[in-house]
């Protein structure tokens, strides 16, 4: 399926909207005055789709649903666990939904016949703060692209393009959503084998968003800065105790990402450039790159972004039995895929944004297609091409609503090899206890001299 396939497809699909790429353009009062009303405050369609089948949405889940018993920092039990699929897309019946399938999704179903897309009601569970809703249409108002689109300007919280002009703009809307304040979390990754066999790798992680921190004032967040992020290495041993510290700048043209790395058997502390764009990520058997980790993070200045437009789209959504604590890791992942039988799709609407790659750069990826969630703006799927313009890879990010804070928040990501037929599934949670733990630090935390003073402990 080629780009002009998927073109007509999402104006098909959506029925009106498909914008081109072009400069920054302001939002006049009109579409500010969409927000929160024909728009929900993320700037997604509110109303229901024509065939009823998309419903309306009505808040998103904001509180610790009836019924449902949650412990704060564990893990998140499924509010519908009485849901049933309405049907099942396999290999034998997907030329019926291929219009509301992705073309890596497609090769799936080609590929694997155990793989298959359960398919249940719609609910747009996605929600966020009454503060970050309010800090985006407050940004929406001044937000701009950053010299060469490698960045915002503007504001230092909100989502800043709720009602996106182009395909770099709805792309810095996925990286500046609301991701929490500063908070700690548990979780494995595995790299399996074509056969199924797998081994663990276990991390803890702390984040210390600046960007968009619900508790700090803009004049307490640190300029310039998305976040801190720390990385440690629990398991297996011989990987034990590596520490990644990582500083991610906003505006990346004025300041790049910085980067350090500890490991413990030299006790040394060095910078770490290569911790960006298609080099290899951690413990990841050459499964995914760097700019991979979260569906895609780091500099926008390798491709070209093109917003495409919407589709109505079959997504993993309300994912909440993959993380079930009564499964084993044994129970999720399989040879070629995770186990699809703890996997929930829902039919959403989906920004498409087409990357390729810009002449007189370099990355494994030559082309790139992006599916993302307009209620959330998380990245649910990616079409990953090679050299040769043959689809390559593909992606899909499980997510759910963490009712508590609330936020949508992507959990199990997997990164398919089409090619090899070998996979990596990260933030695998379900053998874990520290799902979500919000912790105080300051910007002293975040320091080289304190990553040396936290491998030697």
């Amino acid at each position: 399926m080629n780009v002009k396939r998927l073109t007509m497809l999402a104006s098909a699909t959506l029925g009106a909207l498909t914008i081109s790429v072009g400069a920054y353009a302001e939002l006049d009062a009109g579409d500010l005055a969409k927000l929160g009303t024909t728009l929900t405050p993320m700037g997604a369609e509110k109303a229901a789709n024509a065939a009823g089948t998309i419903p309306a949405w009505d808040g998103g889940i904001t509180k610790i649903p009836a019924g449902v018993t949650f412990k704060k920092g564990g893990t998140y039990p499924d509010p519908f666990p009485t849901d049933k699929p309405l049907f099942t897309i396999t290999a034998a019946n997907a030329d019926k939904y291929k219009d509301n399938l992705a073309p890596g999704q497609l090769a799936m179903l080609k590929q694997y016949p155990t793989y298959k897309l359960d398919v249940f009601t719609t609910r747009r569970t996605a929600s966020y703060p009454d503060g970050h809703y309010k800090e985006t249409k407050e940004c929406a108002a001044k937000a701009k692209l950053a010299a060469g689109g490698n960045g915002v300007v503007g504001c230092t919280g909100g989502t800043p393009f709720p009602i996106p002009k182009n395909g770099n703009e709805a792309i810095w809307n996925m990286i500046l959503h609301y991701k929490g304040d500063t908070f700690a979390q548990h979780w494995a990754q595995a790299a399996v084998t074509a056969s199924g066999d797998f081994a663990l790798v276990k991390f803890e992680y702390e984040y210390d968003l600046s960007y968009g921190n619900l508790s700090k004032t803009p004049a307490q967040r640190e300029p310039n800065k998305v976040l801190n992020y720390l990385q440690v290495t629990t398991a297996p041993a011989r990987l034990a105790g590596q520490i990644l510290l990582v500083h991610e700048t906003v505006d990346q043209a004025k300041e790049p990402r910085s980067a350090w790395t500890y490991n413990p058997g030299q006790r040394r502390v060095r910078l770490a450039p290569n911790v960006a764009y298609d080099n290899p990520g951690t413990a990841a058997d050459g499964l995914r790159t760097n700019d991979d980790f979260g569906m895609f993070n780091g500099a926008t200045d390798r491709y070209e972004w093109k917003l495409v437009g919407k589709k109505e789209m079959y997504i993993p959504y309300n994912s909440y039995r993959l993380s079930d604590p009564k499964l084993k890791y044994t129970d999720q992942l399989r040879a070629g895929h995770l186990n699809q039988d703890l996997a929930r799709y829902e039919l959403h609407r989906v920004w498409v944004v087409d990357a390729t790659l810009k002449p007189g750069t370099s990355h494994i990826y030559s082309r790139r297609t992006f599916y993302i969630d307009e209620d959330s703006w998380n990245v649910v799927a990616i079409d990953k091409y090679d050299g040769r313009g043959q689809l390559w890879r593909f992606s899909e990010q499980h997510s759910e609503t963490w009712y508590d804070v609330p936020m949508w928040f992507g959990t199990v990501e997997v990164h398919h090899d089409l090619q090899s037929r070998r996979y990596i599934a990260m933030g695998l949670r379900s053998e874990e206890k520290v799902i979500y733990d919000p912790i105080k630090r300051t910007p002293a935390d975040y320091t080289p001299q304190n990553l040396r003073n936290l491998g030697t402990r």
